[in-house]
């Protein structure tokens, strides 16, 4: 999944970047309103971390303007602790939930969890599709026969994208948008190694070609 992280306190993003990528987010940054609201449309993330604090533009503004043009990207708020009137502009604005600073970053993981499974119209805390279940915490596969497999990064951020849109068709360059970082961006044709690897690992036919569009996971209800 592609997170953009919107903040402008310096050290507080250095200390985030290593847990977000460890948790499996593809990371982009902005530290300013102006850069973070361009990159919010022009990216395309699967969710968006959002300072309200923000020079340039502040981040209420940026949230109004997104909504306001259609953008429904989830969107997580920091907020001070104390500042509680900023929590419920934040909300009326259309922020999907909040995080008062300073916050345990277990907590900020755990909320975004949260708000993806929301997002994606899965309540439960597992992901899973055909037998196959995702554990999103240890980044392991668990197969249909009851087997364990440890997942490399990339292979754990395209199966849950994967499985967090099991009825969509992904092209690969959509798919590569979403697996990987922008500075990292690699030929969207390496995702189809990835593909060949998830399928040597849960059987070929879990993920299905859809010739001249891209991939799918195979419907539940096919034989």
């Amino acid at each position: 999944m592609k997170l953009l992280l919107i903040e402008d306190d310096q050290e507080l993003t250095a200390a985030l970047q290593p847990v977000l990528r460890d948790a499996g987010y593809a990371l982009e940054l902005a530290d300013n309103g102006i850069d973070g609201e361009f990159l919010g449309n022009e990216l395309r993330p699967d969710l968006i971390i959002l300072d309200l604090g923000l020079p340039g533009k502040n981040g209420l503004d940026v949230l109004r303007s997104w909504r306001s043009s259609g953008n429904r990207t989830p969107v997580l708020v920091l907020t001070a602790r104390d500042a509680w009137h900023e929590r419920v502009d934040g909300l009326k604005a259309g922020a999907d939930d909040y995080l008062g600073k300073p916050f345990h970053t277990a907590e900020l993981l755990a909320r975004l969890e949260a708000i993806g499974r929301r997002h994606s119209g899965n309540a439960s805390n597992e992901l899973s599709w055909r037998g196959v279940r995702l554990d999103t915490e240890r980044q392991q596969a668990h197969t249909a026969d009851g087997g364990t497999i440890d997942l490399t990064g990339i292979e754990f951020r395209l199966l849950r994208y994967l499985l967090q849109h099991p009825n969509d068709v992904h092209s690969k360059p959509r798919l590569s948008e979403h697996v990987y970082e922008e500075d990292l961006q690699r030929d969207s044709n390496v995702m189809e190694v990835y593909i060949n690897r998830l399928r040597q690992y849960f059987g070929k036919d879990f993920i299905q070609t859809r010739r001249g569009q891209g991939y799918q996971l195979r419907p539940e209800n096919s034989q």
